[in-house]
């Protein structure tokens, strides 16, 4: 008799890799249609649907109004709130000039950063050589290298900031109430950009059959993948989980050019493919003390 094709434990592992990427299908797919409805909507007003639709949803299946945070949680959960929303309204900014793919390739330096902040050894410093190499390549440094709008790519690169800023007070504050943190401060988020996001926002925004495309957007960048994350985190060791994330960009520029006709240059793939070697580098050679930054959802609700 022949083998089987797969054994139970390759099975076992397959799973959570299949739902994993499922979910970074789906949060990329939803940024697309996002940005498909830039020209009725606008970007701020995206933001307002999209955040204040994801809080009802986070709100529903997490119900953050059971929670208690202790005084010293309380400053950390507002500045994760703020950087959540700052978040998601600088990205959606940014690609309104800026292709999908590279605008997640510049907003995944903020968490790599992170990553690589305590670098000693030689091995580390390959990893911010490749990042540093693909920012090159990604931003329009010099001659057009790569006909990348400055403003969107700064946008992009600040949205990668508060990423960062977002992972570490999200690690501070949530270091009890685990992913339940997220529906109270995107709830924190909402208040703030959801009025501005809808101040800004284009006339189209009061249409009527705008809701349910907003409404997918919303299960597509949050509520899905969030649930499949999940499932794939308490199933697969974080230097997997964080390596496979780092194909986040990839499959970013996949679903530009699918979804949306955003083709890019050669450069501008090998700018893209520098920054995930770097992320995934750095996470599968990282010292295990300080594994624990894998361990959070470093997808951002875009």
């Amino acid at each position: 008799m022949s083998a089987p094709l797969t054994t139970p434990k390759m099975a076992s592992v397959l799973f959570p890799i299949s739902v994993l990427l499922i979910a970074i299908l789906s949060v990329q797919g939803g940024a697309s249609l996002a940005k498909s409805l830039f020209p009725t909507v606008g970007a701020p007003g995206i933001t307002a649907l999209r955040l204040g639709l994801s809080t009802l949803i986070l709100c529903v299946i997490f119900k953050p109004w059971r929670l208690r945070f202790t005084r010293e949680q309380r400053k950390p959960l507002l500045l994760y709130g703020l950087a959540l929303g700052c978040m998601n309204y600088l990205f959606y900014l940014s690609i309104r000039t800026v292709p999908l793919g590279v605008a997640v390739g510049l907003e995944f330096l903020g968490p790599l950063t992170l990553a690589l902040a305590g670098a000693r050894r030689p091995l580390d410093f390959l990893w911010v050589v490749l990042a540093a190499t693909g920012l090159w390549f990604l931003l329009p440094i010099g001659d057009g290298i790569s006909h990348i709008d400055p403003l969107g790519a700064l946008l992009a690169v600040c949205a990668g900031a508060c990423w960062a800023v977002y992972i570490l007070a999200g690690q501070r504050a949530g270091a009890e109430h685990g992913p339940a943190t997220v529906a109270m401060g995107s709830l924190i988020a909402s208040v703030i950009f959801v009025p501005l996001g809808l101040t800004f926002a284009a006339p189209g925004i009061w249409h009527w059959e705008i809701l349910p495309l907003a409404l997918v957007i919303a299960l597509l960048s949050s509520a899905i993948p969030y649930s499949l994350e999940m499932m794939a985190l308490t199933r697969l060791p974080a230097r997997i989980f964080g390596t496979l994330m780092s194909l986040e960009p990839a499959m970013a520029a996949l679903s530009g050019m699918l979804f949306l006709g955003e083709l890019l240059t050669l450069k501008q793939w090998a700018a893209l493919l520098a920054i995930i070697a770097a992320s995934a580098g750095s996470t599968l050679t990282m010292k295990q003390k300080s594994a624990k930054i894998n361990e959070v959802d470093i997808t951002p609700p875009q």
